[in-house]
């Protein structure tokens, strides 16, 4: 196991989720008030579209649009950054490792996910290969290319990801993310104007800065320095620019804010997006999280309800929708009402495809609420199916002791 410096310096990467951006976007005129138009490296008239989909969590058709954007640009590493990008969090939200309130504390680091698809594994590691070769062979002629310096952070950054959430190899999570982050402060010394270097930097001056005192002291001492209202101005100074890489920056800003319980910047931060991506099932559960954490349960609950409702008419045609009545379960469940948080629970079986984590959930929950109501038979109904679903998970474990005796709250 490694130690905590390494685990929450890889952390700033992992945390970054859609912060990896390769392009530097410019605004253009607007063709409506409000509206900003952007130009996207490399000029292609397919990027825009790629990344609305790929916002939408619509990940099928951006990776299809960004390896199309790559086929006609196979030696630009912004091109095949998009590609990794998006091929990345496709997969990390099939694992089920895209769930906001994990990174709200640390518990991400011991969470147990779906394993990754050895195959998208070969994929990323290549895509990441080949970018570095390109950016390599770039700052071999030119050590102060902005533009590739500003790539080849980008490609170890998700590399980083990459090697913390799903090989959980925690020392080069930490290598890459140190390397990510040197490349952007040579681009901030080079170009100090520039927004999209800071989301990267100001992302791991926060998570060092949040470190305990001594840590942080050994880790200034090996380069590593930090401090979270630093990182936070940087994260902030970026959400606020005309840039695509503002919405990278609320994205962060929502978790960190999270973590240092600014609910209500937090809440205004992520429904600045919510109209933007209105297919995005993650903002929208997560604006109902943001809720409870504040205390305002009665809303939260209108909104697990409302994205549940909206989830069965297709608004979030292809995504995990079940996860909105997973959370209004727990809510209801924390207010001791444990027939509602049933019937909530049981909802998620009404679902054709349910992801199979979030059925073990909520197959658990709803047993244990029966147990509650001291309605045996309902709650080992429910045990099984927690158990058929996945025999050997934790869930599954937690199940077979329910059956051996009753679930009392404790």
């Amino acid at each position: 196991m490694p130690d905590y410096f390494t685990r929450a310096a890889a952390l700033a990467l992992v945390l970054l989720a859609t912060v990896s951006r390769s392009q530097q976007p410019v605004p253009k005129p607007a063709m409506q008030p409000g509206a900003v138009r952007f130009t996207f490296r490399p000029a292609d008239p397919l990027n825009p579209q790629a990344f609305e989909h790929f916002y939408n969590m619509e990940y099928e058709r951006s990776t299809q649009e960004f390896t199309q954007i790559s086929q006609r640009h196979p030696d630009d590493a912004d091109a095949i950054n998009h590609l990794l990008n998006a091929v990345l969090f496709h997969e990390l939200y099939r694992m089920g490792a895209l769930n906001a309130g994990e990174y709200a504390n640390d518990s991400f680091l011991n969470t147990a996910h779906r394993s990754a698809d050895p195959h998208v594994c070969e994929q990323i590691t290549s895509l990441v290969q080949k970018a570095l070769a390109i950016e390599g062979k770039r700052l071999t002629a030119n050590s102060k290319d902005v533009a590739a310096t500003y790539a080849r952070g980008v490609t170890r950054a998700q590399f980083a990801t990459y090697t913390a959430l799903i090989e959980h190899a925690w020392f080069s999570a930490l290598r890459n993310a140190v390397g990510a982050r040197h490349d952007h402060e040579k681009v901030l010394e080079l170009d100090p104007q520039n927004l999209d270097a800071k989301l990267i930097v100001g992302a791991h001056n926060y998570v060092v800065g949040s470190l305990p005192w001594g840590v942080k002291v050994a880790s200034s001492m090996v380069g590593l320095g930090g401090s979270k209202e630093k990182g936070l101005q940087f994260l902030r100074e970026t959400a606020a620019g005309n840039t695509e890489t503002s919405i990278d920056a609320k994205i962060v800003l929502v978790v960190f804010l999270r973590r240092e319980r600014q609910f209500d910047e937090a809440l205004r931060t992520l429904r600045s997006l919510e109209p933007q991506y209105p297919h995005n099932i993650l903002f929208a559960v997560e604006d109902g999280n943001l809720l409870r954490v504040q205390g305002q349960e009665q809303e939260a609950e209108a909104v697990y309800r409302r994205v549940w409702q909206d989830g069965r008419a297709g608004k979030y045609s292809g995504l995990n929708y079940e996860i909105s009545a997973v959370a209004l379960g727990d809510l209801l469940r924390g207010q001791k009402k444990y027939a509602a948080a049933a019937t909530a629970y049981e909802q998620v079986s009404e679902v054709p495809k349910p992801n199979p984590e979030m059925a073990q959930k909520a197959a658990l929950g709803a047993g244990e609420m029966y147990d509650l109501l001291a309605k045996r038979d309902s709650a080992l109904r429910q045990y099984k199916a927690v158990i058929a679903l996945d025999s050997a998970s934790h869930a599954a474990e937690v199940a077979r002791k329910r059956i051996k005796e009753p679930y009392n709250g404790t």
